[in-house]
């Protein structure tokens, strides 16, 4: 394949903005041996990227050899901001932050329900209250992308069980109603993208989210991998008892059916005759030391090991990270995951969970839009 100039030119355009980032200040003359390219060339698209607000001269460098004082070149994260939102099973998470992630405004709403009828006027008010009292920036929206918990291909909700929005055109819907980019993924994926640019240093990883389903979203070399139709991680529906409990799927046995957080609370509700659990329930009683809790939550982490365990061979990942209210509350769980993991090639991942303080598909859904607009597919905005 022959690239034509103006290909050659975005690629060299991108490559720049890219390293500007990751070195938080450079010169001119730095660029221009990193990049291969005379000073000329490298001239040019910084004055092209400082013209559209997306690198801005920070300040005077320290004299080289020749005397001269470079001025250092630095990315500008106020030049758009992007909005991000995770629409859970029963909650709905949002954010608007800087092209660097840091947060704007943040919102979260608990026991919401999404459905084809309510879903617009839901994400709607949430864009607005974001927006309401916005700093002025230069490209103002850059992009919403938006966190489902189902199969997503090319922004097309595929299969979910937690709403009824597979025959609802939601993207469309969305397309008519703003005029800025609107992207759709799969939750654990934005995960997995949230962790590798704001707080991993590894290339590949796994990121498992555990939640009223279980799901897993892959980086390999940088860049997120969604398989085949988008199935690629979805791990909820992998066998973990032959003829097991029977599974929406189709299939018996699911590790949904064991693992996830929606079982877990059902089943200590009825154990423990709670009406309602979540994870703070759970903590309450772990930390109790409530025996039959206890005894629970240690098969829970036994199964979930066998989940990890299979992940990692097939994958080979640096890294394993966990995105669940359960294990961030009782961190116990993954030392027992890790103790339970016996063979040597497990022995050599880092497993642990999100350091990531809040919402970590936030973070993906903001990565996933500010990538698109900055036309940088393995960024790091790690400090």
């Amino acid at each position: 394949m022959i690239s034509s100039k103006y290909t050659i030119r975005e690629q060299n355009e991108s490559f720049i903005l890219n390293h500007i980032i990751k070195q938080k200040e450079i010169s001119r003359a730095d660029l221009s041996l990193v990049a291969s390219l005379n000073k000329a060339s490298v001239s040019s698209i910084t004055k092209k990227l400082i013209d559209d607000h997306l690198v801005i001269e920070k300040r005077i460098g320290e004299a080289t050899s020749r005397g001269r004082k470079p001025i250092l070149l630095t990315f500008n994260p106020t030049a758009g901001v992007a909005i991000g939102l995770d629409l859970g099973y029963n909650y709905l998470d949002a954010m608007i932050a800087y092209l660097d992630g840091t947060e704007i405004k943040r919102i979260q709403q608990v026991d919401t329900y999404i459905s084809k009828d309510n879903v617009l006027k839901m994400i709607d008010e949430i864009v607005q209250k974001l927006c309401s009292d916005l700093p002025n920036t230069p490209h103002g929206i850059i992009g919403m992308t938006i966190a489902i918990q189902g199969q997503v291909l090319n922004d097309r909700i595929v299969s979910t069980s937690h709403y009824d929005l597979m025959a609802f055109d939601l993207i469309a819907k969305l397309n008519e109603a703003y005029a800025f980019p609107i992207s759709i993924e799969n939750e654990a994926n934005l995960s997995a993208l949230g962790e590798y640019t704001f707080s991993s240093e590894f290339e590949n990883m796994v990121s498992i989210s555990l939640h009223s389903g279980i799901g897993a979203g892959f980086v390999k070399n940088g860049k997120l991998e969604v398989g085949n139709k988008g199935y690629a991680g979805q791990i909820g529906h992998t066998i973990l008892f032959p003829e097991g409990r029977e599974c929406p799927c189709g299939n018996k046995g699911c590790l949904n059916q064991y693992c996830s957080t929606q079982v877990i609370y059902q089943e200590i509700s009825q154990l423990k005759k709670i009406e309602k659990v979540n994870s703070d329930v759970v903590k309450q009683l772990y930390y109790q030391k409530d025996l039959q809790v206890i005894q629970m939550i240690q098969k829970y982490a036994e199964y979930l090991a066998i989940s990890v365990n299979n992940l990692i061979m097939i994958y080979a990942p640096e890294m394993v990270i966990f995105n669940s209210p359960l294990t961030k509350k009782i961190p116990v769980i993954v030392e027992i995951i890790k103790d339970y993991l016996k063979n040597r090639y497990a022995k050599e991942v880092k497993i642990m969970n999100s350091p990531i303080q809040w919402n970590p598909v936030i973070y993906g859904a903001l990565a996933f839009s500010i990538q698109q607009f900055l036309n940088i597919e393995q960024l790091k905005l790690t400090n």
